[in-house]
């Protein structure tokens, strides 16, 4: 979130200097300081958010951080709005400093002393990241597989509940000999981080009529880094069981199409996250040598890969049943201690329904209470969001942050964004693009006006599998949820940054209660760095906009 706020706040600033403040007297030399400190800065912002997960130290930098980027972002947003009063029609921002120097002098001078102050804070802050060791972009290797999300074809679970119907669903298209289509069959497995898309295709892959029905099966993890060569050799050596060796691309490529030619073979790709095109053709170019019924199955949690994989329709996997997930959940909270069940079960279907029948967070909840006795105990689990719970005994969030730490850098600050709204709200596409606009989140690209941009934007996460339950009413507005996990995971993201989450809710943005209040008009000073106003509940509540409001030079939406 903080390293997406800096990187908008320096375009931001890019766009003023160049268009706005490029004479104004000694500003511009501040500005440029300031530029170039933001610039220092952001080279290594993502490689600092990542760590900040484990290290409290540079959790506090980037909150620091955070605060002086807002207190730029303020200062950039005066200037913007300074130059439109003093703009019309005719006459260009620094015609009219020339018309009126009197007062812009004094607004030059306001301007320079908050300027100086905030470039004060962001040189402490350049100086302190070195401490960290922390890399720009540009210097990073190669991401290498996670040996903790690393998978394999061993089904290593005793018992499994809900699924029987997904295996069986799969099967059947596997060893349909009436079917006719490609050699090599892609059948994707979609759906959110926890939901169990591996369990189910090694619940497949280890099904007595498949193992019959294929020569060959293999098993591949991906992860992030789909290298076609580490992928190729990876298969190769899952079907020999021994290593490649120092095999060029050329003879790796051939040696693996002697092996699976004349044979019908069933590939997983377990966690796919590539969205290069080209990249999978490569692949599957390769791959195209079986017998006709051969099956490549990819589990994801991007739409967008299902669609440049599948040759299939994605089978796109759904949650757990509330009895199914009360099933999961009691086995590893309770195990053969009936008596505690009883005593403990209403408590434990409310913390069940938190998961949302997501199987990672149930078998993960459940083994957090599995020694917690008391009943005060199961009511503080109860009551609490999962992402204020203990992450190292849950391992609910971290796997949900692979989603989000794969999201395209400007994007995380819009996703993040999203915890302003509660729980189970169906939120309005279009208002939600306005929030993001109004907070400077997203800017206009090219030919694209800002909506277009926040469409692609609300387009993107949607096809990642943060958003849900989209509807369209007959008038075309779209509507949308979020699954109360992922609803969790910006709230972590944003606690992540408690300062980012004060100042956004408290300074940035405001949702006025349903009903009628006075608070803003009574010390409007308070809201003085305001940026949204949400008075929709409101409606019916004024008869005309308070002449206040006006005051409000910050407000955009």
């Amino acid at each position: 979130m903080e390293g997406a706020l800096i990187e908008v706040v320096l375009e931001n600033l890019n766009s003023l200097i160049r268009e706005e403040l490029g004479l104004l007297w000694g500003i511009e030399r501040e500005m440029e300081n300031l530029s170039s400190l933001l610039s220092t800065i952001q080279d290594v912002l993502e490689d600092a958010e990542e760590k900040q997960l484990k290290d409290k130290v540079l959790r506090n930098w980037l909150l620091k951080l955070n605060a002086a980027a807002y207190e730029a972002d303020d200062i950039l947003d005066d200037c913007t709005t300074e130059a439109s009063q003093l703009q019309n029609k005719h006459q260009t921002f620094i015609k009219r400093l020339l018309i009126n120097p009197a007062g812009n002098v004094l607004f030059r001078h306001k301007i320079g002393k908050r300027m100086k102050a905030v470039i004060e804070k962001l040189n402490a802050i350049a100086e302190e990241r070195i401490k960290f060791h922390l890399r720009e972009i540009g210097d990073r290797m190669a991401v290498k597989v996670d040996e903790t999300r690393e998978t394999g074809s061993i089904l290593t679970q005793s018992s499994i509940f809900g699924r029987d119907q997904d295996k069986e669903r799969i099967i059947e298209w596997l060893v349909d000999e009436t079917r006719e289509g490609e050699h090599v069959s892609v059948l994707p497995i979609l759906g959110m981080g926890g939901l169990g898309k591996t369990t189910l295709a090694q619940m497949v892959f280890n099904e007595e009529r498949v193992a019959q029905h294929f020569d060959l099966r293999l098993w591949v993890c991906v992860t992030s880094d789909f290298d076609v060569k580490r992928v190729l050799k990876e298969i190769f050596e899952s079907a020999t069981r021994n290593g490649s060796g120092a095999l060029k691309l050329d003879s790796l490529q051939r040696s693996l199409q002697d092996l699976l030619s004349e044979k019908r073979f069933l590939l997983v790709l377990d966690d796919v996250w590539n969205e290069d095109q080209d990249k999978w053709q490569r692949l599957k170019d390769v791959l195209a040598c079986g017998l006709t019924g051969s099956f490549i199955i990819v589990t994801t949690r991007l739409e967008k890969v299902a669609i440049i994989a599948g040759t299939l329709p994605t089978y796109c996997l759904s949650g757990l049943s509330e009895e199914d997930s009360w099933l999961l959940f009691k086995q590893h909270a309770f195990g053969q201690e009936p008596k505690e069940e009883a005593r403990l079960e209403k408590i434990g279907r409310e913390i069940v329904a938190k998961c949302g029948g997501v199987p990672l967070a149930t078998k993960a909840l459940g083994g957090f209470m599995r020694f917690k006795k008391e009943e005060s105990e199961w009511l503080f689990v109860k009551e609490s969001e999962i992402w204020n719970l203990p992450q190292g005994e849950t391992f609910i969030l971290p796997a949900l942050r692979l989603s989000y730490h794969n999201l395209p850098f400007e994007m995380r600050r819009c996703f993040a964004y999203c915890s302003v709204f509660h729980k189970s709200t169906q939120i309005k596409k279009e208002k939600l693009i306005h929030l993001w606009m109004a907070n400077g989140f997203i800017l206009s690209r090219g030919n694209l006006e800002m909506e277009d941009v926040g469409n692609e934007v609300w387009n993107e996460l949607y096809m990642r599998s943060f958003f849900h339950d989209v509807r369209k009413n007959d008038f075309g507005d779209v509507t949308f949820k979020m699954h109360d996990l992922i609803h969790d995971l910006a709230h972590s993201v944003m606690e992540g940054s408690r300062s980012s989450q004060q100042i956004l809710l408290r300074d940035h943005y405001l949702s006025l209660p349903p009903v009628t209040t006075t608070l803003i008009l009574e010390d409007p000073s308070k809201f003085s760095r305001l940026r949204v106003l949400d008075a929709s509940r409101q409606w019916g509540s004024f008869t005309e906009v308070p002449s206040v409001i006006g005051s409000l030079k910050h407000l955009r939406f």
